[in-house]
């Protein structure tokens, strides 16, 4: 009698923990079902919620546009240097420049999700203010996508550029005010910031 009962427990023990692995598995589908996001609510999400490139196939070619800026703040003594063109590592607005340029045309090997792009044109200043060097960029394409990534990407290692020169004089250098001023063309129209920016 003591084993048909030690029996009936055990049983009674097992189905109790298949119900509960039951509800378990039904609350991991819900949340599941939660992260299952519609492609057309989030572009770069796929239906099981992974990043995924946007399939741009179907959208027409248009003529777009991206200017983006940053500021590098530097000291009096790095500034003097790059005034006088006395750094060791050469003239820092010019390599600045370029290294902006050369970054903005390999765009969609560093940005993970980025279309790659025939790029029209791509411009970068940088020029030496009081306080700071002031990196600006402006791309330019025809195509199915746009290119603020390629104008921010511009400035982003420009600026980088200015700090790799300058460090032996001013290791406390800072990267400041990194955005987009302004973007034209596509569905989302155009956008030009605020007038806070400091030129």
């Amino acid at each position: 009698m003591a084993k048909k009962k030690i029996f009936t427990s055990g049983v009674a023990k097992k189905s109790r923990a298949a119900k509960k692995s039951s509800a378990l598995k039904r609350v991991v589908a819900r949340g599941a079902a939660k992260v299952r996001v519609p492609a057309s609510n989030l572009t770069h999400v796929d239906a099981h919620g992974r990043a995924a490139m946007v399939d741009v196939g179907e959208k027409a070619m248009t003529a777009r546009r991206a200017v983006a800026e940053a500021r590098v703040m530097i000291s009096p003594a790095l500034a003097q240097h790059i005034r006088k063109n006395s750094l060791a590592k050469g003239n820092v607005l010019d390599v600045a420049r370029l290294a902006g340029i050369q970054a903005a045309k390999r765009t969609d090997e560093l940005i993970p999700l980025c279309h790659s792009l025939p790029l029209d044109s791509i411009q970068v200043r940088a020029e030496l203010r009081r306080d700071h060097v002031y990196i600006w960029s402006e791309a330019k394409v025809t195509a199915k996508t746009g290119v603020e990534m390629e104008a921010l990407l511009a400035v982003a290692i420009a600026a980088l550029t200015v700090i790799d020169m300058g460090k032996s004089i001013d290791r406390a250098m800072t990267i400041e005010g990194l955005r987009m001023l302004e973007k034209e063309g596509g569905r989302s129209g155009h956008f030009v910031a605020g007038a806070q920016a400091r030129r």
